[in-house]
């Protein structure tokens, strides 16, 4: 049986599993990271890890949340939504989720390995996995369904929308293949804001 734990204990044990996991996961995955592995920075037994979550997709989770809604301030908040304006919003928000690509490994991660979160999804309680509705994914979507049907963005499906910007923010993944490094920045912008002009409309009412 598990030792118990004093509350300070917990809380510092608590911040070295999350710390351990966001290393872990963001260089091996969930699938290749062992309960050994995550436990090993506390000097506890595997066996504690329990004590703390109730599996390896449970604290998973929980770093995903927290990246999400830190991710949602800086890509939707700071971003997509700081104007009225949808060509210029989407460009804000391109530059913004490129740049948190970047600087933010875990992120990137979860972005690019979509299958980790379904395995998270399968295990865990469905009403824990529903709080992954406030995050930047949902809150693009609604953001272009919204002013899709205002007629401000062009008259396709929102999914295809969504699929174009996806395709800008692989890009940078594959910088290698784009020449000159020197060249890049100047590429990043001028792709961002052709597709965020042809995304968009100059006059709202020509038309849904």
């Amino acid at each position: 049986m598990p030792p118990a734990f004093t509350v300070e204990e917990k809380t510092r044990i608590t911040a070295l599993l999350r710390e351990a996991g966001r290393k872990l996961f963001t260089s091996q995955g969930l699938r290749k990271t062992s309960l050994e592995e995550l436990m090993a920075p506390t000097g506890v037994a595997k066996s504690s890890f329990y004590v703390f979550f109730d599996s390896k997709e449970a604290l998973y989770l929980e770093l995903m949340l927290q990246q999400a809604g830190e991710v949602k301030r800086r890509v939707i908040d700071g971003a997509l939504l700081s104007t009225d304006d949808p060509r210029e919003g989407l460009r804000r928000f391109l530059h913004a989720t490129i740049e948190e690509l970047a600087d933010n490994p875990l992120w990137r991660r979860l972005m690019t390995h979509p299958e980790e979160m379904q395995a998270v999804a399968r295990k865990l309680d469905p009403e824990r996995v529903a709080a992954m509705s406030d995050n930047p994914s949902t809150a693009l979507v609604e953001y272009v369904a919204a002013h899709r049907a205002q007629g401000e963005l062009v008259a396709v499906e929102p999914a295809v929308i969504i699929g174009v910007l996806q395709c800008v923010l692989l890009v940078p993944m594959f910088g290698e293949r784009l020449g000159d490094p020197a060249h890049h920045p100047k590429i990043l912008d001028l792709l961002i804001d052709i597709v965020a002009a042809g995304l968009t409309r100059a006059d709202p009412a020509a038309g849904h």
